[in-house]
Parts: C-alpha cells; structure tokens; sequence
C-alpha cells in the first residue's frame, strides 16, 4: 500500500513538537516529529466504467468522492 493520497497527494511530513514550557521560555526541547496523513485504503464502484477500483485515499478525498461523485473526481486527478 502506498503512502500517498492518490486524489490529493497528501503524504507524511516533519514537524516540530509542541510543548506547554514553550510559553514560559524561549527554549524548546521537544525536537521533530513525523506527521501521517489519515489515508484509508478503500474500493470505490464507479458506474461509468462499471469497474471497482481499490485505491488508498486521504479521508479528504473520500468527502470529495462523496460530494462530486468518483468518475469526476478520479478523471480530474488523472486516475482514470
């Protein structure tokens, strides 16, 4: 399974840690950090072509699938 969105391309990306000392000094020890993206990894019917596809998405990307529909959303992308 990739670690990508395949629809919006979001993946992981470094950031700093947060500490609650941070606001009584200027010193913050916490270092960095990984974030992961929310991907799912879901099967979507699409009618127009009358295929399912099984592809790893952000939930973003599932709200958008839901609202616009998979074969818009998926051509736009370039999946399809």
């Amino acid at each position: 399974m990739s670690k990508q969105c395949a629809v919006t391309g979001k993946n992981s990306k470094v950031a700093g840690r947060y500490s609650n000392r941070t606001r009584a000094t200027e010193f913050n020890p916490c270092g960095k950090v990984r974030r992961k993206a929310n991907l799912q990894k879901k099967r979507i019917f699409v009618p127009e072509l009358n295929k399912t596809l099984t592809l790893t998405l952000s939930t973003k990307a599932i709200r958008t699938i839901n609202k616009n529909g998979a074969y818009k959303t998926l051509k736009k992308a370039g999946i399809i």
